[in-house]
């Protein structure tokens, strides 16, 4: 009785908070939290918050001692306790109470028992959810970050054990982002060491989703979703720390998805990391996309050594990432983005011209799958310049436009931007091609006010420089280009393909009155436009598209640019093109030169159409009806068929069988044209686009003869000034010896260049290039109008006349000529 005695006494002894914690425990932990004793610690502390500190201090001691001795009932009771004075208590005491509940968690999770784990990351949770009324300086979170990240890999034997503490891993995570982003020093989340724990450990887990379209925005899935899908749940954690970045830890946040896409080789294939950037560039701020692409660029750089499928891969995330940034901000490295796109483009080519070199002679199949895995890595280039350019402003898209041009290498010349040096001819047409597809992507859709805007002198020079090119592929992306630019009404697919066009009304054709501006590029630009339609049909490796391409530049350039003189301009230029045919000087197969006179019908049977001259269309009409029944090969329904009878020769063909440019002078006259040019050939511009294009100069073909070459003396001008008859054009063609003659002179210039001396060299190309100069000059001055031969004679070649010649001294000048 005694000793009952001095216990009740020393209890009463005892302070009076310790008594209300003993007395929320009961006797037997199944009965659970005494919840009258409850009621009365909440009063006291609330009432006495200065004894908060002493109540959580207290609780720890016991909960410590309840998990070393694995009584786990009373580990419940007591973080019940702690929850609920947590929830009560709002003061600024709360503070040394909050250390004690954190440490009662950190003891709970570092506790071998599941159980325990998702009790203490609970408790977390319900903490994270409270806003404290002052910041804490002090307080951090290193241990819970790393922790929750453990118990995201959980790999327990279990399943069900092993989803539930991944949940609560998530959920932890959860729990440390949204209490310090709402914290004042939210920064420290920030960090790098954090952040490469948080992120990968969200990754892994959504690794395991299988509904990989779940892509798009973020949805609003049903609370027991959430809770039983660690990777539905880990996702929209990502979502939600993503959501929060802001502009000086966004890369923070970025970086470790390339780390772990790298560590587990999720880049081929490539789903799960398309899906991981989509939700990262729907999640972020808008303003902070170009921060992404940034990323995944700088990435790009640091593995550009790699396989050529995991380059793509990362090529195709940024594909996926510009489809979302380009509608909206894409800040100021739009420049950057393609700069450093193209490098890649030339290293792709590097490497695939590399492989084919060290396995010349012994073609294997590693090999062809190299090159053929290099050509996805460029198609993906192309398609994300494309995709990006396309969506961008139209005054970015002008510049983009210019510097990709800018990049194209010319042969010949050291100034491109791009270095293709050491890719040697075939590298370089490489390097052209994939350029020029971007540029294709780039330009699609374009739609400027004016043409000078579309085509200013800066970008149209460099881009009709590659169409005099001995390509065919060059020539026909340069033409599809020109129709992206050109096509400002959608009239291209209503061209599609070169035919007979029975009634042009039928297509609908929309068009606007031609502007000044239009008129005035024209006066500027259209003799440059026309001599590169000239020189590329007489190319001897055209094919079917090529004079489908050429067809449409010609009946778009009549839609979109033609007044009365631009069409009298392109009626000099079919009559022209139809005498390359009929003379033949450049020795063209018969392909082509049926080729060339299939086009010339095809369009005059739309121009006359489209200006509704009756005259003029029955002219046009009554030759392709003759043509039709005895010479059919001259229409491109026929000529381009796989198997057509092609003639031996054009020489014994009727006169019926051509377009006169007398007969349509006559039927364009009536109707109020001015047809005294039509008497007028058409002769192309001589500039040095030919030198640059390696081809042979076009100066031979224009009256005035240029002297370039040393030897020549003044007696062979004299010569060249004889009467030039069908007769003479015949018998010189079948002359082989002067193609002997040729094939010498070229040999000893080749074999001059490769053993003389430099100095040598450079002297005589000095010499040339200004003396070249000089007649280049005289020549510019000429073709505003080219003026006849003053030979006195009048020849006539396809039924047209040539103009009569007068002495020169009688001849008048255009006054913009005369100084």
């Amino acid at each position: 009785m005694g000793r009952k005695g001095v216990c009740c006494c020393c209890a009463a002894l005892r302070p009076r908070y310790k008594r209300l914690v003993d007395n929320i425990f009961p006797e037997d932990p199944k009965d659970g939290l005494v919840k009258a004793d409850m009621e009365k610690l909440t009063f006291y502390a609330v009432s006495a918050p200065e004894k908060l500190d002493r109540i959580g201090a207290y609780l720890a001691e016991r909960l410590s001692r309840d998990v070393v001795r694995h009584r786990y009932g009373y580990v419940l009771i007591a973080m019940e306790a702690l929850d609920q004075l947590l929830m009560a208590c709002h003061s600024q005491s709360i503070k040394p109470f909050v250390e004690s509940f954190l440490h009662m968690v950190a003891k709970l999770l570092e506790s071998g028992e599941p159980k325990l784990q998702v009790l203490g990351t609970n408790s977390f949770v319900k903490f994270a959810n409270i806003e404290e009324d002052t910041p804490s300086y002090h307080r951090r979170y290193d241990f819970f970050v790393s922790r929750f990240s453990a118990m995201c890999h959980s790999c327990d034997h279990d399943p069900e054990i092993q989803t539930e503490i991944r949940i609560a891993g998530i959920r932890g995570i959860q729990g440390v982002v949204r209490k310090t982003v709402n914290d004042e020093l939210r920064a420290t989340i920030w960090e790098p060491q954090h952040m490469d724990k948080i992120v990968p450990s969200l990754l892994f887990n959504m690794q395991k989703i299988e509904d990989i379209d779940r892509i798009g925005p973020p949805s609003s899935p049903t609370g027991g979703e959430k809770e039983e899908n660690p990777a539905l749940l880990a996702e929209n954690c990502f979502r939600e720390l993503l959501g929060r970045a802001t502009y000086g830890n966004m890369n923070n946040a970025v970086r470790p998805v390339f780390a772990h896409l790298d560590h587990h080789r999720l880049w081929d294939p490539n789903e799960f990391a398309v899906s991981c950037f989509k939700i990262i560039m729907y999640s972020i701020q808008a303003q902070y996309s170009h921060h992404v692409i940034q990323e995944i660029l700088g990435h790009l750089d640091v593995r550009k050594r790699d396989s050529p499928r995991v380059r793509a891969g990362i090529i195709q995330v940024l594909l996926e990432a510009v489809a979302i940034a380009a509608k909206g901000s894409v800040g100021p490295t739009v420049l950057e983005v393609f700069n450093t796109l193209l490098k890649h483009l030339r290293i792709s080519v590097d490497f695939e011209l590399g492989d084919r070199r060290s396995s010349a002679g012994s073609a294997t199949f590693s090999t062809s799958s190299k090159e053929s895995d290099e050509r996805i890595v460029q198609n993906a280039i192309i398609q994300t310049i494309g995709f990006f350019g396309s969506n961008l402003p139209d005054y970015q898209r002008s510049e983009i436009m210019m510097f990709i041009m800018g990049k194209v290498p010319v042969l010949g010349t050291t100034s491109q931007s791009l270095d293709t040096s050491h890719l040697g001819d075939l590298g370089t047409r490489r390097i052209q091609i994939m350029l020029l597809r971007s540029l294709l992507m780039v330009t699609s859709g374009y739609k400027a006010t004016t043409i000078t805007n579309a085509l200013p002198p800066p970008f149209l020079d460099p881009l009709l420089s590659p169409s005099l090119m001995e390509d065919s592929e060059l020539r026909q992306l340069v033409l599809e280009v020109l129709h992206n630019l050109i096509d400002r009404h959608d009239n291209r697919a209503k061209l599609r393909g070169i035919r007979i066009i029975p009634d042009v009304s039928d297509l609908k054709i929309k068009r606007d009155k031609i502007s000044r501006q239009d008129v005035s590029f024209m006066k500027k630009h259209g003799q440059q436009l026309y001599r590169h339609i000239y020189l590329g049909c007489k190319e001897e490796d055209n094919v079917q598209k090529n004079f489908e391409l050429l067809f449409t530049s010609l009946a778009l350039t009549t839609i979109e640019l033609a007044n009365e003189e631009v069409v009298i301009d392109l009626i000099r230029l079919a009559i022209a093109l139809q005498d390359i045919a009929i003379i033949n000087e450049d020795n063209l197969p018969m392909f082509n030169r049926c080729g060339i006179m299939a086009l010339v019908a095809a369009y005059l049977n739309f121009l006359s159409q489209m200006i509704a001259v009756p005259a003029f269309c029955q002219h046009v009409s009554k030759v392709i009806e003759t043509r039709s029944l005895e010479a059919s090969y001259f229409l491109p329904e026929t000529i381009f068929k796989d198997k057509c009878n092609l003639p031996k020769s054009l020489e014994k063909h009727e006169k019926d069988l051509f377009f006169l440019t007398n007969k349509i002078a006559e039927s364009l006259g009536g109707s109020g044209y001015s047809v005294e040019r039509l008497s007028v050939p058409y002769v192309p511009q001589v500039t040095d686009e030919d030198r640059l294009s390696r081809r042979k100069s076009i100066v031979d073909t224009v009256s005035i003869q240029v002297d370039i070459l040393p030897g020549n003396n003044t007696d062979d001008k004299v010569d060249n000034t004889e009467e030039i008859t069908f007769e003479a054009l015949k018998k010189a063609i079948d002359n082989n010896g002067l193609e002997e003659q040729e094939k010498e002179k070229r040999r000893l210039v080749i074999e001059k260049f490769q053993k003389a001396p430099f100095e040598e060299i450079a002297a005589q190309c000095e010499t040339k290039a200004n003396l070249l100069h000089d007649r280049l000059a005289q020549i510019l001055e000429l073709t505003i109008r080219p003026p006849p031969s003053p030979s006195g004679t009048m020849t006539i070649t396809a039924g047209h006349a040539h103009y009569q010649s007068v002495p020169v001294y009688e001849m008048k000048f255009p006054d913009l000529c005369v100084y």
